[in-house]
């Protein structure tokens, strides 16, 4: 796409967006179609920060478009477009296969209600109480509850229940059982409501629709624009520095990291020492592996369904999922139907990760350990697609390090920080004025619906703060 480079830029705007993740990009429409000229810069050459795709041998592999909730419909078409909005569609065959269950779902609160009833013998009324106290779940709640002990309230000793619940939130946003039961309930509630969905035609499909709607609403675009320095001056954003360039600003919403944007960008000695304490207890959440499989042209592949949850581990464990040779991980097949149009089928392969296991090799153990994960996921997706290894004709792996380089995210995160990083997000332009966080928070604000949602409120407060 023929984005401006930064030689185009105008001297000054009333705001400036670092980064181009679903955040950035929400905030920047918000804002221009507030009526404020709106500068958004992103270091890649491609917009959408982890909601991209890339091309290889005539496929189309997407980054991150493996499912969100219903509420994307509602938020895509307030927010953007109603055109958005249409080509959002339901992924309807959700499968579990492990050594405690097999069993294929809508993933919904009527089919999950009925399956936890039929197939896991669980009382009716426990189900209904366990359902009402998640939906019941808000960002005030009490922190102090775990995601374990909320389990353990409702289905004490069922580790089967227990993973069929929690496994599929795992893969989403990182969460363990030890992290507050509110980001679970929040996340899980979401989906819950009419279960899983995706954008019919691929995240490239999406991120040019979204290209559209801000270049309508006066956004300047400016690609391949490492932002170097936010500049602030007693206590208040001046602009950014940007390839020698110094672009004047009366605010900047970053949608880099939290981390990034205090320690990197605008520098600790910003920000007031209460403001540093509150940084401390921040942790940054792990990230991911993926392999991505490309189907030869005219061959064809079963429908097996659409996302498939397995693993050979025998209970839910979320360290195990981390694991650089875990046993655990999520297919996301695409068939022609999931982009109209282009008549081939793709699989990615998706597993949680940490970084250190990665960023610690040499590069010839590597390039070894990358070979061996796409040979564990491929001997693993034979079990499902037999012969599946000669219909591909690319095969490709990403690893945290791969997401560090195109992102920049601290440590490669692929789902932000754990809870306390939302305070400190929230806070920011309380601390500098002008400056605005939009990105994952706190867990419940990973994810694609989150990541708009918070795009919309970093929106509103930065309006708010220019109108003053």
């Amino acid at each position: 796409m023929p984005y401006n480079s930064i030689e185009k830029a105008a001297a000054a705007y009333d705001v400036v967006v670092i980064g181009s993740g679903l955040g950035g990009l929400t905030s920047a429409n918000r804002l221009a179609r507030a009526g404020h000229r709106v500068l958004l810069l992103e270091h890649h050459h491609r917009l959408g920060g982890l909601a991209t795709w890339f091309k290889r041998q005539g496929h189309i592999f997407d980054v991150s478009l493996h499912g969100f909730p219903y509420g994307m419909r509602k938020t895509c078409r307030k927010y953007w477009n109603r055109a958005i909005m249409d080509s959002i569609i339901q992924l309807k065959n959700i499968v579990f296969d492990n050594p405690q269950f097999h069993l294929t779902t809508t993933f919904d609160k009527n089919d999950f209600s009925e399956i936890l009833e039929t197939r896991f013998q669980v009382p009716r009324s426990r189900i209904l109480d366990f359902f009402n106290t998640v939906d019941g779940m808000n960002f005030y709640d009490d922190r102090s509850m775990t995601t374990r002990e909320l389990f353990e309230t409702f289905f004490p000793g069922r580790s089967d229940v227990h993973r069929l619940l929690m496994e599929p939130i795992t893969y989403a946003n990182g969460s363990n059982l030890d992290d507050p039961a509110i980001t679970y309930g929040i996340v899980f509630s979401n989906f819950m409501n009419k279960g899983v969905f995706t954008f019919s035609g691929g995240t490239d499909r999406l991120i040019g629709m979204m290209t559209e709607e801000l270049e309508n609403n006066g956004v300047t675009i400016c690609t391949r624009s490492l932002v170097k320095r936010i500049v602030i001056d007693n206590g208040k954003v001046r602009g950014v520095e940007v390839d020698g360039r110094f672009i004047a600003a009366k605010t900047v919403v970053s949608n880099a990291g939290i981390l990034n944007t205090v320690e990197d960008l605008a520098g600790i000695d910003a920000f007031s020492e209460e403001f540093r304490e509150s940084l401390k207890p921040v942790v940054v959440n792990n990230s991911s592996c993926q392999v991505y499989m490309g189907v030869k042209e005219g061959e064809t592949i079963e429908d097996i369904g659409d996302l498939l949850f397995t693993s050979s581990s025998p209970q839910f464990d979320a360290e195990e999922m981390l694991d650089r040779n875990t046993k655990s991980r999520t297919f996301s097949l695409y068939y022609p139907k999931t982009r109209p149009g282009h008549d081939r089928y793709t699989i990615v392969a998706s597993m949680n990760a940490r970084y250190e296991d990665w960023a610690s090799l040499s590069s010839e153990e590597y390039s070894r350990e990358k070979q061996l994960m796409i040979e564990r996921c491929l001997i693993h997706l034979e079990q499902y697609l037999p012969g599946i290894r000669d219909k591909c004709d690319w095969l490709e792996a990403a690893t945290p390090k791969t997401f560090q380089r195109y992102t920049l995210h601290t440590r490669g995160t692929s789902f932000g920080t754990k809870f306390e990083g939302l305070e400190v997000s929230r806070n920011i332009f309380k601390d500098v004025k002008g400056l605005f966080h939009v990105g994952s928070v706190g867990i419940i604000m990973s994810g694609w619906l989150g990541a708009i949602n918070y795009g919309v409120i970093v929106a509103n407060d930065a309006d708010a703060y220019l109108r003053s």
